[in-house]
């Protein structure tokens, strides 16, 4: 089956998924490399030969890794931080990672795919590659598809690790086909700390692309709105399936309210979730108000639902009066009555 790799401009967002090593391109895994990653199939590669071509570099500085140029359209491993790959299902798609070996002594280094998932549809050509000084190694790898692969983003890595080392390039694999953006907040509480707050919530990308959320925060209570926070960029990327925990300051909450806090989650594509929680604030001097206080507070609020309701009443249709026959004047005050009121 055909296979097609594309390279796009680098993002802010995606390449945020890994950190920058060194200058010359290579990018550290966000935490120590698991004890044992998925296999990776292929030849392994051992001495003094490196797969690909190589070249000779400057000296000075660690090693690093980094996808490797690619032509007219890809002059430099800087213009490509990281991998993007795009295939059908069942498709093998290729590409080249780049090592550089810029000291004076060879330097031996593993490879495999990562993490989990994705990771696993990742073979080099050599399991271990060992680099000359001064030099720079393309090493070939293939993606292969499963037939079976869902489709949308299925985000992995490269790993290299040696000499007391471990770098990341993360590879950006979308596999063809129907895609769906989804998204959820859940878990919303407002804690306080001191004389502020901290909204906690969880983000869930329940669709099958990558999502760049957004989020705004609003927060009404008695005495009206409480907060109005307007939708800005988070600076997280949610990969399908993915869930955040996250936290949003809020360092004046009313110090004497009912507030309800309601936080809304967008993303490209559609995506949008929705949660609330309730949150009062009774300030400890509160606990000591004496029973007039206590009344006070009870008589302002049926005062406010008195109001409501009057409001209530003249909005709806006026009940008309009962029509009955008409009465004669004095006829409650009896005959006597009746005379005396005609003198």
């Amino acid at each position: 089956m055909p296979s097609r790799t594309r390279s796009v401009v680098p993002g802010a967002a995606l390449a945020a998924a890994v950190a920058l090593l060194s200058p010359a391109g290579a990018y550290a895994a966000p935490g120590p490399a698991p004890a044992s990653g998925p296999s990776v199939p292929g030849p392994s590669a051992s001495g003094p030969s490196v797969p690909g071509p190589s070249a000779s570099v400057p000296g000075g500085g660690p090693w690093t890794a980094a996808p490797a140029p690619g032509g007219e359209a890809r002059p430099s491993a800087q213009d490509r931080p990281y991998f993007y790959l795009e295939g059908a299902p069942g498709a093998v798609l290729n590409d080249r990672l780049s090592l550089t070996n810029p000291g004076g002594s060879a330097v031996t280094l593993r490879l495999r795919g990562g993490p989990a998932g994705a990771g696993g549809w990742i073979a080099t050509a050599g399991k271990e590659v060992r680099v000359p000084p001064r030099t720079r190694a393309a090493v070939p790898f293939t993606v292969t598809v499963p037939r079976d692969a869902t489709p949308g983003d299925h985000p992995a890595a490269l790993v290299a690790e040696g000499g007391g080392r471990t770098a990341a390039v993360a590879v950006h694999l979308r596999v063809t086909g129907p895609v769906l953006a989804a998204l959820s907040v859940e878990d919303v509480a407002v804690e306080r700390r001191g004389s502020a707050a901290v909204i906690r919530y969880a983000l869930v990308n329940r669709g099958n692309t990558t999502l760049t959320p957004r989020l705004a925060v609003d927060a009404d209570g008695l005495f009206g709105p409480a907060l109005r926070r307007a939708a800005r960029t988070l600076p997280v990327t949610l990969p399908p399936g993915r869930r955040v925990p996250l936290t949003e300051p809020w360092p004046d909450p009313p110090a004497l309210d009912s507030v309800d806090v309601r936080l809304t989650a967008t993303a490209p594509g559609g995506a949008r979730g929705t949660a609330a929680a309730s949150y009062t604030a009774v300030p400890w001097s509160a606990a000591a108000l004496p029973p007039a206080g206590l009344l006070a507070g009870a008589a302002l609020w049926r005062v406010r639902r008195r109001r409501r309701a009057a409001g209530l009443r003249q909005s709806s249709p006026a009940a008309e009066a009962p029509q009955g026959p008409p009465q004669e004047p004095y006829a409650a005050l009896g005959t006597g009555a009746r005379a005396g009121a005609d003198a």
